[in-house]
Formats: structure tokens, C-alpha cells, sequence
């Protein structure tokens, strides 16, 4: 069965380590989109935070899709329209502050356009808000400022301390809440059952197609399930062993144009 869909986190896949895509990659992309293939991007960031990278390689043009915060959101870029958008439970997102403080962590959401932090200083948050060029907007409680609906928080601190917060926090939200990193530095605090391949799942049953016709590039922890979950499961040279392990084929690293080899090895 040809493979119709193609899907691509960002950090570290579509883009190189500096931040940038290369035009061989761009090139690419919309030659694939050219030949009627569907290109989606799934990243743990907001959907602000997609949304120009969305537009660098033309989803807008071709009607791709941004999956946005691991699988939470998902929305048309040409149209703007939200196709699925799921929200932490009502009165959890204090309990996540309240265990962030007992574990010393940083915390941060995103509400609008925004990140929301108690503080604009935390080098974990800055590196979310400059990489995804979002503003940091500082509240002087976020337990209790934070009563509005937001799609997932995050915890942040020093790597190998965040191994451990990984494990107390799904003890603590266990049958609650998803508990997973997307980076070192980063614990995901989602809704229960939402990670990239969930969210995919159902950008499948819109589109049509079935997992079999799907390709998935990661390579981070945050997209084992995407790989684990698609008919071609990719990570990159520069993932992770454990990520590795999940995938059915190592793609070039991120510097060395890997997703230009994916796409000439398996899309055309």
C-alpha cells in the first residue's frame, strides 16, 4: 500500500539543531505536496508556536495540519479550523502547581498566544518561548490564576533531575493524567490517553486513510507513540537509543537533511 500521509515533528527533525530548515528540505516537502501526499506537522508546542514553520514549508497552500500539544489539538492550516481539541481536567491544573512547588520545578501553560509562567526567567521556558517565538506572559499566582481551559502544562528543570519528577509525577496522576517527557528538561502533564499517536488517529479518520498509509519522523521520547503507531515509523541518527529501538527505519540526522532521504526513499 503507497503511503499518503506524511507526518513531522520539528525540534530536531524537520529542523536542524540551529533552528532552521534547510531549503533542500522545503524543497522537498512541497514536492510531495505537489504529487497530492499530506503533510502534517505533531509537536508538543502550541499551535502559535507551529504555526510559522506550518507556513515555511506551504501547509497552508496544500491544506496540511498542525497537531499541536502531543496530539491535543489539531486544526487545518489553510482554514483555521480546529478538527480536535481536548483540555486538562477541570481543578487539576492547581494539583500540577501544587506538586510542582512541593517538587521544585518550573511550570508553565500556554493560553492564546502566550506562555503562561510565574516567571520569564526559567532558561527551560525561554527556551520554549524563543524557539517558538511566543511571548512569556508572567502571573504572580499560577494555581490560582489559571482557572481558564489550557490543553496541557509542563514541568521544567535540570535533565537528571526530571527523570525522577517523570516518575513521581505519574504515580502521583496516575488514571488522571498522560505523564511522559518530550525533552530532558520538559515532563508533559496531558490529558489522560493523549500523546501524537492518539491525536493522529483521528487526523486518519477525517483524512480517510488508515495507519498502514501513514510515515512518522521523530526523535524524541514525546514521538515513540507516533512511530510505534505508523505504517513507517522513522527516527532520526540523532534520536535517542529508546527511540530507536520503537523505529522500523534511522533517517539521516536532522543537519544532514534525513527527512530529504525519507522522502526520496519512500515517497517517490
Amino acid at each position: 500500500m503507497a503511503y499518503e500521509v506524511l507526518v513531522l515533528d520539528v525540534d530536531g527533525t524537520l529542523m536542524r539543531t540551529d533552528k532552521t530548515i534547510s531549503q533542500k528540505t522545503i524543497d522537498a516537502i512541497v514536492d510531495v505536496q505537489k504529487e497530492g501526499i499530506k503533510v502534517a506537522i505533531a509537536s508538543g508546542r502550541s499551535m502559535a508556536g507551529i504555526l510559522a514553520t506550518a507556513r515555511s514549508i506551504r501547509l497552508d497552500e496544500f491544506g496540511g495540519y498542525i497537531v499541536s500539544f502531543n496530539g491535543g489539538c489539531i486544526s487545518n492550516c489553510r482554514t483555521g479550523e480546529i478538527v480536535f481539541n481536548t483540555n486538562l481536567p477541570d481543578g487539576i491544573v492547581k494539583e500540577i502547581y501544587e506538586f510542582s512547588k512541593r517538587e521544585k520545578t518550573g511550570i508553565m501553560t500556554y493560553h492564546m498566544d502566550d506562555i503562561i509562567a510565574e516567571n520569564d526567567t526559567d532558561p527551560y521556558i525561554q527556551i520554549d518561548a524563543k524557539g517558538c517565538g511566543i511571548k512569556i506572559r508572567v502571573v504572580e499566582d499560577f494555581g490560582k490564576e489559571v482557572v481558564y481551559p489550557v490543553n496541557k502544562c509542563l514541568l521544567t528543570g535540570d535533565p537528571p533531575y526530571m527523570a525522577g519528577i517523570e516518575k513521581k509525577a505519574a504515580k502521583e496522576f496516575e488514571g488522571r493524567l498522560s505523564v511522559y517527557r518530550s525533552e530532558d528538561f520538559y515532563v508533559e502533564m496531558m490529558p489522560l490517553g493523549i500523546d501524537k499517536a492518539y491525536g493522529l488517529s483521528r487526523l486518519l479518520k477525517r483524512l480517510g486513510y488508515t495507519r498502514s498509509q501513514m510515515i512518522c519522523c521523530g526523535d524524541g521520547f514525546n514521538d515513540i507513540s507516533m512511530i510505534e503507531y505508523a505504517g513507517l515509523g522513522v527516527a532520526m541518527a540523532n534520536a535517542g537509543g529508546q527511540v530507536k529501538q520503537c523505529a522500523d527505519y534511522i533517517a539521516p540526522h536532522c543537519d544532514d537533511d534525513g527527512l530529504v532521504d525519507v522522502i526520496g526513499k519512500f515517497l517517490r
